[in-house]
């Protein structure tokens, strides 16, 4: 598996294990959740996606279960969380409305309950999950920076930010923001020509690319798509997620595909996608399917 490198501290995996609905599943065991997690390390998958909102609250609970009852496992892991989103939810379930929160109170609590909820001491990655428009770029700023400084957090980035959302936050403190996590996939391909990709790999950022597979919808993608994908998977003997992914993997900005599944069979098949070389005109071809017609 190859790793890229997102600052002087940090690389990951190529593929990421995505744990959005970990706690979804029907079993939610420490023993089950260890398994996922070998099953992932086997493949050479170090890095692993969580957000505090996940699960209702509860996701990251989940994966500290497994960490608690094999602390073994953490030294082999890169453990990515997120905060700022409160729901009415979990713990937040006295809240009137949905709301992003960017304050320092804000922040640094939701640090120390992933922490907690993990039973680990520093997060490798942290991620403001979506823009707030009430965003104070200088407090949020400063707080990312002293959950470095603390030790708490190793690395600090964004998720869902607009490259001027980036450029304001990033103005305002003196860490790098090492990557920006965005939807980007067959279904989702305007971050190739609205700007999003450009911005990130003119500076060399590392993205994460969420929902690789559409939320689940290109497994099951008809028309044109479904038949290209089909046929290269056959070719390469993979199924067409594998090509799904492969059509991301193969685009020079080095995008960071996060998968997220409960079955362990499909974990195991993660890292299908690196049996795809695309060429230029096969990734073509599935963007053209993508598009529903040829590019001007």
């Amino acid at each position: 598996m190859d790793r890229v490198k997102l600052s002087e501290t940090l690389d990951f995996s190529r593929l990421i294990y995505g744990m959005w609905r970990i706690g979804d599943d029907s079993d939610t065991s420490p023993a089950y959740v260890e398994r996922k997690i070998q099953t992932c390390l086997d493949q050479g998958i170090t890095t692993f996606d969580q957000a505090d909102i996940y699960g209702g609250y509860a996701a990251e609970a989940v994966l500290g279960g497994a960490l608690k009852a094999n602390p073994a496992l953490r030294g082999q892991m890169e453990i990515v969380t997120k905060c700022d989103i409160v729901a009415p939810m979990g713990r937040y379930s006295d809240a009137r409305v949905k709301y992003y929160d960017t304050s320092r109170s804000h922040i640094e609590k939701s640090v120390e309950f992933s922490l907690t909820e993990m039973g680990i001491e520093t997060i490798d990655l942290l991620l403001i999950h979506r823009p707030d428009p009430l965003m104070d770029h200088h407090e949020t700023g400063a707080a990312l920076d002293d959950l470095v400084k603390s030790g708490k957090v190793r690395n600090v980035g964004v998720s869902n930010f607009r490259p001027w959302d980036w450029e304001l936050l990033q103005s305002a403190m003196s860490n790098r923001l090492v990557t920006n996590q965005i939807e980007i996939s067959l279904k989702e391909i305007a971050p190739f020509t609205n700007g999003d990709l450009a911005f990130h790999q003119r500076l060399g950022t590392r993205l994460m690319a969420w929902s690789p597979l559409g939320g689940g919808s290109l497994i099951s993608e008809s028309g044109k798509l479904g038949t290209v994908m089909d046929e290269i998977a056959a070719e390469a003997g993979v199924d067409r997620s594998a090509v799904a992914v492969a059509f991301l993997l193969a685009h020079p900005a080095q995008l960071l595909p996060v998968m997220g599944t409960n079955n362990l069979e499909r974990i195991a098949q993660i890292s299908d996608a690196l049996k795809v070389s695309l060429d230029r005109e096969t990734w073509y071809r599935l963007y053209e399917a993508a598009l529903g017609t040829e590019v001007p």
